[in-house]
């Protein structure tokens, strides 16, 4: 059989096949998780809003979760139903039952255990907000999650100065969705870097690991190919990276430089965004997005080589390497949390 396919489609073509196959499992996967989760979540908001209005606090109300514990448990013993559990319930409807409903619908789409980490951390509402629609988004586990905690993520957010020109190069609801979409850096510690190597050798160990720089670079992405070839007036031209985004519907070019950010990057990106549109794009799909990977940027540098830029253009960095103190507390706390969850 494999061989009737490659007499009849080239290898980049069956690869495109198979990965959009792929992302349309992925996608059901999660749209049966998030029900399941918003399922599991609406009882638990009404079991913490009963405990709530009954006004059940420490001393007596103790005794009565206790209580309320085990019968539960004797009804339903796989739902984790613990007495802590159960605090955790009546936190979850105090701390959201006040907030804007767009908070409400986000926390509500989580998985319990990343609710359980939010609530223990007593962030602002509106970090709650940021965080929830991160994972709701990138599809990020508790561990990502908790990661993200601990490096601050939403104040480096709020610092970055954007790094593309989308704003100017695409329709306004597509240009907010590509800067959701989008981030100014990005983590390879995955790949396991820990000496200089060539652009040739970073992009043969991104391929190599692909399913894990998917999972970096958030939910949507399909991996078309690399080094793909692109052919117009008898020249060759080759991206190193080629990705479609189901989400956007647009053909997403990566550029992987291994030194800083140089201008010169965006007119080579520019002609690629060019020849997609042309050779590539289908009938129903946005313009190409390009973003270039580099090891460094300064934002004014960025920022005057995309001015009169009218492809849709992006710019990020990239760190090698993971640090192994955040790593150790990370497996530490989320050690506490689950022990905390089953007691």
């Amino acid at each position: 059989m494999n061989k009737e396919i490659a007499t009849i489609m080239d290898d980049n073509e069956y690869s495109l096949i198979l990965q959009q196959a792929v992302a349309e499992i992925r996608l059901a996967r999660t749209t049966v998780a998030r029900q399941i989760n918003g399922a599991v979540n609406s009882a638990y908001w009404n079991i913490g809003k009963l405990l709530f209005e009954k006004h059940l606090e420490g001393g007596y109300g103790s005794g009565v979760v206790k209580r309320l514990s085990v019968d539960l448990k004797m009804e339903f013993p796989d739902m984790g139903l613990s007495p802590r559990n159960l605090w955790y319930m009546k936190r979850y409807y105090e701390r959201y039952f006040q907030a804007n409903i767009k908070l409400q619908q986000s926390v509500a789409l989580l998985p319990w255990g990343h609710n359980i980490l939010l609530l223990d951390k007593e962030l602002p509402l509106e970090q709650v907000l940021f965080y929830s629609q991160e994972v709701i988004q990138k599809g990020w586990t508790k561990e990502l999650l908790l990661n993200a905690l601990k490096m601050n993520t939403y104040t480096i957010h709020q610092q970055q100065l954007k790094s593309n020109n989308f704003d100017i190069a695409l329709p306004e609801a597509q240009a907010d969705y590509a800067n959701a979409v989008f981030r100014s850096s990005y983590n390879l510690g995955f790949l396991g870097i820990t000496e200089p190597v060539k652009e040739f050798e970073l992009e043969k160990r991104l391929v190599s690991k692909i399913k894990s720089f998917l999972l970096e670079l958030g939910k949507g992405f399909s991996f078309i190919g690399n080094q793909y070839r692109l052919e117009y007036n008898n020249k060759e031209y080759f991206v190193d990276m080629l990705f479609f985004h189901r989400g956007l519907r647009s053909l997403i070019a990566v550029e992987l430089k291994i030194g800083a950010f140089q201008a010169e990057y965006v007119g080579k990106m520019n002609l690629y965004l060019s020849l997609l549109d042309r050779l590539e794009k289908g009938e129903n799909e946005n313009p190409s997005i390009g973003i270039i990977l580099c090891a460094d940027k300064d934002h004014l540098d960025v920022e005057i080589a995309l001015q009169d830029v009218n492809k849709p253009i992006g710019v990020a960095e990239y760190q090698l390497l993971f640090k192994n103190e955040l790593q150790a507390l990370l497996i530490q706390e989320i050690k506490s949390i689950e022990d905390g969850i089953e007691s």
